[in-house]
């Protein structure tokens, strides 16, 4: 009895707490561009235009279609709309992870294993920041997750229909970001060996139900667009400019090490695992299922694998396969405190409890000490003082978005390569800007340019020159970068699009510290005469 109410008030505790980092980062988290063109290529969806064919989009294609389904969000509140929709997924992706911790771990201790999880992946500022922000992460990682679950939790009862459906779900996980997409392959190979000695047709209806979803999810818009969905998935992630040798190695230090930062409490478990496993402890059954930790450790290694060779290494790439390991490492945990002996019963529950406690405590520590919160509020540091924010990013946001509404007709377009400005507005942008500050290919001929749907030079010094908009609104963001290489554009290149801007613009309201960034952003209406 006291060890049930002691997980109920562990769990009610880490509900209170993921709920209110999750809330301060929705409404307090600093803003992203991703963000903009993310959402705004949702809303084109949601109007019946399709990503490759009718404007350009860099990801694989699943993500706009799902969160087409809360562009009524959207309309409503902006980019907070889409930001409640992203953490609504990030918080299934958390109890996803609870569930398939429970699935892979001691029956007995299933309890402690699925809270441990939960703690693990839900009370992690960082974590909890890149699934309220609205990017892929969030849905990619619930589908990633539960393709996982699916496979551990229907294994034996219907291991068919199992198989078949976490195919699928892990297809459509490869169609939200494709460096997943290596986890098929992964699990495949696991239900083929395994197949021989269990069911041989388990590993076939996982590839027919991950090979169907492949083929629903990437066919028709290749058939749609085949240059544009080839540049947009493959191309454009391989064209930028990766440096010198030397530089790529920094690039990866810095993703391990920024990597361990943020994930520092699972790191600690993970070597503490690896220790203790130089110990005699018993090895308990864990589970009927085949799918166990190890399984869950091989496909979480590979798609990390795959983040570590990318050209440029991000940390948070690794935020939708976070939720793996941290069912991963609960199970262990609580597998390998299962296995001392029955003599020690009591020493193993006053162990199950110490683990659940410590986890909790820590986690709550290390999500109050974040350089993450410290955004929340801070702008940065001027020689020994800190400045900080008179307002939340997003409220900010919301303010120049009203401004634009004020100065503009609902179907006018908004001259802007900030992107969420237009979906805080709620007006298009002249196309060929739909990937906002990443819209722009100087040295690209008009035909290739005007096939894949985004600017050259020409074609950008048209617009800004003939552009019919009433409204431009430019930060540091914009008329700053050039694509695919994702260098910064040379002053002179700068200072020829901005001439052709104010020529045409005048800046009517400047907005200090704004956005991604915290640059200056212009608001600026057309002037009567050009």
């Amino acid at each position: 009895m006291r060890e049930n109410a002691s997980i109920r008030l562990v769990f009610v505790l880490a509900l209170t707490v993921c709920v209110l980092l999750t809330a301060a980062n929705i409404l307090l988290g600093e803003l992203n561009q991703d963000e903009g063109w993310y959402l705004y290529a949702a809303g084109q969806v949601a109007r019946g235009a399709l990503p490759y064919r009718d404007f350009a989009f860099t990801q694989a294609p699943v993500m706009p279609f799902v969160y087409a389904a809360a562009d009524v969000l959207v309309r409503a509140w902006g980019v907070a709309g889409g930001r409640i929709f992203t953490a609504f997924l990030g918080f299934l992706s958390v109890l996803a992870a609870s569930v398939l911790a429970a699935k892979v771990a001691s029956r007995r201790w299933r309890a402690h294993a699925a809270l441990t999880a939960f703690v693990l992946v839900g009370i992690n500022v960082y974590q909890s920041y890149f699934t309220a922000v609205v990017k892929t992460y969030s849905l990619c990682a619930l589908l990633l997750t539960t393709g996982m679950l699916v496979l551990a939790a229907g294994y034996n009862s219907r291991r068919l229909l199992s198989c078949f459906i976490s195919g699928i779900l892990l297809a459509l996980a490869a169609g939200t970001r494709i460096s997943t997409g290596i986890a098929l392959p992964v699990v495949f190979l696991f239900l083929l060996f395994w197949g021989w000695r269990a069911d041989w047709r388990s590993w076939f209806a996982f590839g027919l139900g991950g090979g169907l979803g492949l083929l629903a999810v990437f066919l028709p818009l290749f058939l749609a667009a085949p240059e544009g969905f080839i540049f947009g998935v493959l191309q454009y992630h391989t064209l930028r400019a990766p440096g010198s040798i030397v530089y790529q190695m920094v690039l990866k230090a810095g993703f391990l090490s920024r990597w361990v930062q943020a994930y520092m409490i699972a790191s600690v478990l993970a070597a503490a695992l690896i220790v203790l496993r130089l110990f005699p402890f018993r090895r308990p059954p864990v589970t009927d299922s085949p799918v166990g930790v190890l399984v869950l450790l091989a496909v979480f290694g590979a798609i990390s694998l795959v983040h570590f060779l990318a050209p440029f290494p991000y940390d948070d790439y690794q935020v939708p396969v976070y939720p793996l390991l941290g069912a991963a490492l609960a199970a262990a945990a609580v597998n390998m405190l299962a296995g001392l002996t029955p003599e020690e019963g009591d020493f193993r529950r006053r162990a199950m409890g110490a683990l659940l406690w410590t986890v909790f405590s820590v986690s709550v520590l290390s999500s109050f000490s974040s350089p993450i919160n410290q955004q929340w509020m801070i702008l940065g540091r001027d020689r020994i003082w800190w400045l900080t924010k008179d307002k939340p990013d997003l409220i900010r946001l919301r303010e120049a978005g009203r401004w634009i509404r004020e100065n503009s007709s609902p179907g006018d377009l908004l001259l802007t390569q900030d992107t969420y400005l237009a979906v805080e507005a709620g007006r298009q942008v002249p196309h060929g800007l739909e990937l906002g500050p990443f819209s722009y290919y100087p040295d690209w001929d008009s035909a290739r340019a005007e096939k894949l749907k985004v600017l050259n030079r020409e074609s950008m010094l048209n617009l800004l020159e003939k552009t019919r908009a009433p409204v431009a609104a430019f930060s540091g963001y914009g008329l700053s970068i050039r694509s695919p290489e994702v260098e910064p554009l040379s002053r002179e290149e700068q200072a020829l699009l901005l001439i052709a801007l104010d020529t045409r613009y005048e800046t009517a309201r400047i907005m200090e510290h704004f956005g991604q960034a915290h640059t200056t952003l212009q608001l600026m209406t057309r002037r009567s005469t050009p």
